[in-house]
């Protein structure tokens, strides 16, 4: 596999789309994609191509809660097509948001989003213990209810409230890989794997979709490999990632080989709720062959491909 240096997938947190605090109507959110998408126009000018992939934990979370009120007048649909919509609709919008910008821009380029089904094991443990939380937050007395009427789990999320989890297996192959590389062949900028991808599994010679949500930096590393991009990028809400976060001795990594990521993930440095999941998929993109996976903030992006920003993680 050849890695295009110019080449990167950026890959955009839920929140980053869809803050939690917004009121959650379209053009709230077709705004708030506008705003993000202006940081992109500095990296389309440096001669980057990139492939966008975006989370969807407060969407899908709502759709899902949706069909919770909704069930004893209408059939909840199964949650891989909750993902499907979640993907197709906040696709749309950020292909939109994305084509309006380059526009504003002088720039002449075609975004097209892909409806994108990923490949999990059937047998994966994240079936019997789910661990992703999605959608809103609740009080604790909210959240046993909800529990009690749905039989949904629940945990505590970071002090902010209680949240709904679901599984997350591990992405194992992209099914429409071949697609989205058609569209970059094509010069079209590819908006894929929303929320991680639907999740599917193999029944024989058919695939099926299963309940779940994938992690989005997991499927991005993936995708990146499978792309060929130079570059994997995920955005936070911070510039760099710390060591001792948290702590007086808390300070800046400007950048990690593999091996020194290892070390400080075994040491815990990287918690399951916080960094854990991109230094995951950092290290998931170098052991593919990828040259580098950067983290940073999407205020930062264009400065941290240039090495003036961010945490860069190099084989």
């Amino acid at each position: 596999m050849r890695f295009d240096p110019k080449l990167v997938v950026v890959a955009f947190g839920g929140n980053a789309v869809y803050p939690p605090t917004i009121k959650g109507t379209a053009q709230e959110q077709l705004d708030i994609m506008e705003a993000a998408c202006e940081h992109l126009v500095p990296v389309f000018r440096a001669g980057y191509r990139a492939v966008l992939t975006h989370g969807n934990g407060p969407v899908v979370g709502n759709i899902l809660f949706r069909m919770a009120r909704t069930s004893r007048e209408l059939e909840p649909m199964p949650m891989d097509v909750c993902v499907a919509h979640s993907q197709g609709g906040m696709g749309y919008m950020l292909q939109q948001s994305l084509a309006n910008v380059l526009a504003r821009h002088g720039m002449d380029v075609s975004v097209s989003s892909i409806v994108t089904e990923v490949e999990v094991a059937p047998d994966d443990p994240a079936f019997t213990h789910p661990t992703k939380p999605v959608g809103k937050f609740f009080s604790r007395e909210e959240a046993a209810r909800i529990a009690a009427e749905t039989g949904w789990d629940f945990v505590e999320d970071s002090g902010r409230g209680h949240r709904r989890v679901v599984p997350s297996p591990v992405p194992l192959r992209i099914l429409d890989a071949p697609a989205i590389r058609a569209l970059l062949g094509a010069g079209v900028i590819p908006v894929a794997a929303g929320g991680g991808g639907i999740p599917v599994v193999r029944d024989g010679a058919r695939y099926r979709g299963v309940a779940a949500v994938i992690d989005k930096d997991l499927t991005s590393a993936l995708l990146a490999a499978d792309v060929g991009a130079g570059t994997l990028v995920m955005l936070t809400g911070v510039e760099r990632v710390a060591l001792d976060f948290g702590r007086p001795s808390q300070r800046p990594v400007d950048r990690m080989t593999a091996a020194e990521a290892r070390a400080h993930f075994a040491d815990g440095q990287f918690p399951p709720g916080s960094m854990g999941p991109k230094i995951a998929a950092a290290l998931r993109f170098i052991e593919r062959g990828g040259p580098r996976a950067l983290i940073t903030s999407l205020e930062r992006l264009d400065a941290a491909l240039e090495r003036r920003a961010g945490t860069e993680i190099v084989p």
